[in-house]
């Protein structure tokens, strides 16, 4: 009976440590998601007298808006930074993982970009990617590789991959940080073992480093997938949505927000925008998280 009772005192202890994060997570989070997806069913502009509620008619406006599909795929195709950005990172996380002279230096200078604001970062890129004076095309026409400047922000085909690459290249020096924490509880008994039975580095790294790695692999996978299909910033800075570089996040800025390139203050269609994007984060978290355990245990 006793240990009954500071069970349940142990319980309501626990829940009111919580209730202060619940309530900010509800008040935050929750209820503005609640809200979003009632605004979802209506015909909703702030300020307007004829706000009334439509049921799925947003929903059914998205299956035939071809705006809102070129975005949709534009934002799954963005998911083709997640293996680079994983790959380049840990292999840049073992690069800087041994103990030399000046190590902290080059792992300081390959996170600086994580702390440089990402307006700086996709304005300084942008000058970078200038088709008349950017630096890769002038490089280029120098060293007579190519006789005109490369389209890299203005052309469909290379718009979107010149945007990929500056999210790949913001985002290493985060990702390295994790993996090298990672690499740092790798067990070195286990690694010298393996060494004196004869193992050469890549059966190390695969039999001992890979599985030890596994769980920020997965961490990894699922934080730049979302990350990926939130992008935001890069594009508006970079090409504000032109060159087929709309992503689902920005198509509903320009619906809802946007009064000079979009529709503007559609709330209730950028609303509905917003539900479908919440449903692919969450398909797309768990999709990764099964996929990843998956390839662990087998």
């Amino acid at each position: 009976m006793k240990s009954s009772e500071s069970k349940r005192r142990r319980t309501l202890l626990a829940y009111a440590f919580l209730l202060p994060t619940l309530l900010v997570l509800g008040l935050f989070h929750f209820f503005p998601m609640l809200q979003a997806f009632g605004v979802s069913l209506m015909t909703y502009t702030p300020g307007s007298p004829r706000n009334e509620f439509v049921g799925l008619a947003n929903y059914t406006r998205l299956v035939h808006d071809p705006a809102f599909w070129a975005a949709l795929k534009n934002s799954v195709l963005y998911l083709l930074c997640v293996p680079v950005v994983i790959g380049l990172s840990l292999a840049l996380a073992i690069l800087v993982e041994p103990q030399i002279p000046f190590i902290s230096f080059f792992r300081a200078c390959y996170y600086v970009p994580v702390v440089t604001m990402m307006v700086v970062v996709a304005y300084a890129w942008s000058l970078i990617f200038n088709t008349d004076y950017g630096a890769i095309n002038q490089g280029l026409i120098k060293f007579g590789l190519i006789e005109q400047g490369i389209p890299w922000m203005t052309s469909p085909k290379m718009a979107l991959w010149s945007v990929m690459s500056v999210t790949v290249w913001k985002g290493l020096g985060y990702y390295m940080v994790m993996f090298l924490v990672a690499l740092k509880a790798v067990p070195k008994e286990l690694v010298e073992a393996a060494r004196i039975d004869g193992a050469r580095r890549w059966q190390v790294f695969r039999n001992v480093t890979l599985p030890a790695v596994w769980p920020i692999i997965t961490l990894t996978a699922v934080i730049s997938a979302i990350s990926a299909v939130k992008v935001f910033e890069e594009i508006y800075m970079m090409t504000r949505g032109k060159a087929d570089t709309s992503t689902l996040v920005f198509e509903i800025y320009i619906t809802g927000i946007d009064m000079e390139q979009g529709s503007g203050l559609e709330m209730g269609y950028a609303s509905a925008m917003g539900v479908v994007l919440f449903v692919l984060v969450l398909v797309l978290s768990i999709f990764s998280i099964r996929s990843m355990d998956r390839m662990y245990t087998s």
